[in-house]
């Protein structure tokens, strides 16, 4: 699978284009403030993407705020009661926490997708 996406300080963002407005624009994702960046050129994009993230860090710096991280690791997921009951028994079957095995099933999901 391609990687769309920039990076930078361990930040990383969209790509996109408006056919409209003629320009590539993205945002930073895995965090909830908004940081966008623009660019005409792919360089422009680059340059505006880290410039823009530099800013936020800065900022942060400036008011002692904790600059936000991408994917902390931890996040809730909601499914049916039977499924629940399955993946625990599963656990449980293989000596392992429910955790380890939703993080299993996760990493086999996406290793599949990637290969196709």
């Amino acid at each position: 699978m391609t990687n769309k996406l920039l990076k930078y300080k361990g930040y990383q963002g969209t790509v996109e284009y408006s056919l409209e407005d003629k320009v590539l624009y993205g945002k930073v994702i895995g965090i909830r403030s908004l940081i966008s960046y623009e660019g005409k050129t792919i360089d422009e994009l680059e340059t505006d993407f880290r410039e823009s993230l530099d800013d936020y860090l800065e900022m942060c710096e400036k008011h002692g705020k904790r600059p936000e991280v991408s994917y902390s690791g931890t996040f809730n997921v909601r499914i049916p009661s039977k499924l629940h009951e399955k993946v625990a028994i599963y656990s449980a079957a293989n000596h392992q926490s429910l955790n380890a095995s939703v993080e299993e099933a996760l990493k086999d999901f996406i290793d599949k997708k990637d290969e196709q």
